[in-house]
């Protein structure tokens, strides 16, 4: 058995996550920026590193303001409106490209704007564990907006990342480009580390981890997939009767830990397929399923097509 280790370790290990920096604003009031529905792999960020932004709620619920230390991530992709708040017709925005991102600049000259703006990129077979168990939109503060005020702890390390984006995007160094992203790359992971530990954390798996009770079951699915789970199993996992963990279960992730099950072990097979040339039967057995045909039926809902067809589509991937 492999040895165990925390889901989030597991998650990351499980679906590779690349970030990459597109663009530095540096907008003066009146300023808005709209940022499009991403590709379905793709999940957009921003950081505020100095001033403040109102993003405004598509659905039409309230906005919300963003300040300095803010750093927004849109798990679902879809588009979404960032601005000020003064309500006066937006200036137009200037970019000037660069080797290693784009700036961004307008006329406006009331209140200044500094924001860094990019996405973190996913494989298209590993979309839905991450993109379906995290919440539309997901606010995580980075300690106070300082380092030299930071509490120890997650808060701290994540200042310490964003003040590093910030002087790696300040001008055109050696490796700039390599450097930022890889620094937004480790800023994925300590941006859901974050908002586990937040006292009230938002839905989906930083919901399950966030629970004391809850996260035995959660650590159990990540760590050994392959294991036939039960509910009653689960449930005694986390010392709560079969009806209270399904119904804790359910309203905190918003779906059954055995959808949550089959989204972890459909990752792991499009992983195995991808890397290895073992059989889709083997490939079944080693993820839980005893059912050859059940595996196929499973993954083709999952994926889209069949395990033949995704192998073939990803050889030499």
């Amino acid at each position: 058995m492999a040895e165990e280790t925390d889901w989030l370790s597991r998650l990351l290990l499980m679906v590779p996550v690349s970030g990459q920096v597109d663009y530095r604003c540096f907008l003066g009031a009146p300023w808005r920026v709209d940022t499009a529905p991403m590709e379905a792999r793709e999940i957009p960020y921003h950081i505020i590193l100095g001033g403040s932004a109102i993003l405004e709620d598509p659905s039409g619920g309230p906005e919300r303001r963003l300040v300095a230390g803010d750093i927004l991530l849109v798990p679902h992709g879809g588009s979404h409106v960032l601005r000020d708040d003064s309500g006066v017709q937006p200036s137009a925005l200037r970019q000037t490209s660069g080797p290693a991102f784009t700036t961004l600049e307008n006329e406006g000259d009331g209140d200044r704007l500094d924001m860094l703006c990019g996405r973190f990129v996913l494989s298209s077979a590993h979309e839905k564990l991450v993109r379906a168990h995290l919440p539309p939109r997901l606010v995580v503060s980075a300690a106070e907006h300082s380092p030299h005020t930071a509490r120890p702890g997650t808060g701290l390390q994540l200042a310490s990342l964003v003040g590093l984006l910030r002087m790696e995007s300040g001008g055109e160094n050696l490796g700039g480009l390599a450097m930022l992203n890889a620094l937004s790359t480790a800023m994925f992971a300590l941006v859901l580390r974050l908002a586990s530990e937040a006292v009230e954390a938002p839905e989906g798996l930083l919901a399950l981890a966030a629970n004391p009770r809850l996260a035995p079951a959660l650590e159990a699915l990540f760590n050994t997939p392959a294991h036939p789970w039960t509910l009653p199993e689960l449930a005694a996992l986390c010392n709560m009767s079969r009806a209270t963990f399904i119904r804790q279960f359910q309203q905190r992730l918003g779906r059954s830990a055995a959808e949550l099950l089959t989204d972890i072990r459909m990752t792991l097979a499009a992983n195995a397929l991808r890397r290895s040339p073992a059989s889709t039967e083997t490939i079944a057995d080693g993820i839980g399923y005893q059912s050859h045909a059940a595996f196929q039926r499973a993954f083709k809902q999952h994926i889209g097509m069949t395990p033949a067809q995704y192998r073939r589509q990803n050889a030499g991937a």
